[in-house]
């Protein structure tokens, strides 16, 4: 996935889970430079070829006026990654509020966060889990990422902390559970519907949409 990063490679939704990370983990951002720096070397080592006449085309864009920036509204979410507060900042925000979670059962809430290049099935949120509190039971269509931001979490396949990325398949069935000494806040990108699996998960499917 470094790889696929360092090279572009990756979906958008999921290029945002590895560059969030990357502000966590020292180890993975020398992977990634390394990574480039041979990318960069390969580069220079092909022959010459000749300029396509869309170069001017690039020039013009690089010399047009830039956007103004975007405002930061989380100066009292000093904990949250730089990578996401761009993607927060398209978010609407009722005022006098930093954060617009929006609650999806007793347990959870989160916020939807658009992402060019995803797909209808595709979603991308941060999600808040209450201390203590626990997901459904459920397994997922696709593939589920979720990186941790703040608090931490408990399932089948470990716990998970600050920082922490958690990758689960159709071959995984979990359920997350946040620690009790505060909410866990999560970066998720899911590829696929979620499907309860416990004992009324047939039937809450039905009507409940994650």
């Amino acid at each position: 996935m470094l790889l696929d990063y360092a090279a572009g490679a990756l979906p958008e939704a999921v290029s945002l889970v590895i560059a969030t990370h990357l502000t966590y983990c020292p180890e993975c951002r020398a992977e990634v430079r390394r990574l480039e720096a041979v990318g960069g070397a390969m580069l220079d080592s092909l022959p010459p070829t000749e300029v396509s006449s869309s170069l001017d085309a690039v020039f013009a864009k690089i010399d047009a006026p830039q956007p103004p920036p975007v405002p930061d509204r989380l100066g009292g979410e000093a904990w949250m990654p730089r990578p996401l507060r761009r993607s927060l900042a398209a978010v609407p925000t009722p005022r006098g509020t930093t954060l617009p979670w929006k609650r999806v059962t007793g347990a959870l809430s989160e916020i939807r966060l658009p992402t060019p290049g995803s797909t209808p099935t595709s979603r991308t949120r941060l999600m808040r889990i209450k201390a203590g509190q626990a997901m459904p039971e459920h397994t997922h269509g696709g593939t589920e990422f979720v990186l941790v931001l703040k608090g931490g979490f408990s399932d089948q396949l470990g716990h998970f902390l600050p920082g922490d990325l958690a990758i689960s398949t159709d071959a995984h069935v979990h359920t997350p559970k946040a620690d009790d000494d505060g909410d866990c806040v999560c970066l998720a990108v899911v590829d696929g519907t979620l499907k309860l699996t416990g004992p009324l998960g047939w039937v809450m499917n039905r009507f409940i949409q994650f």
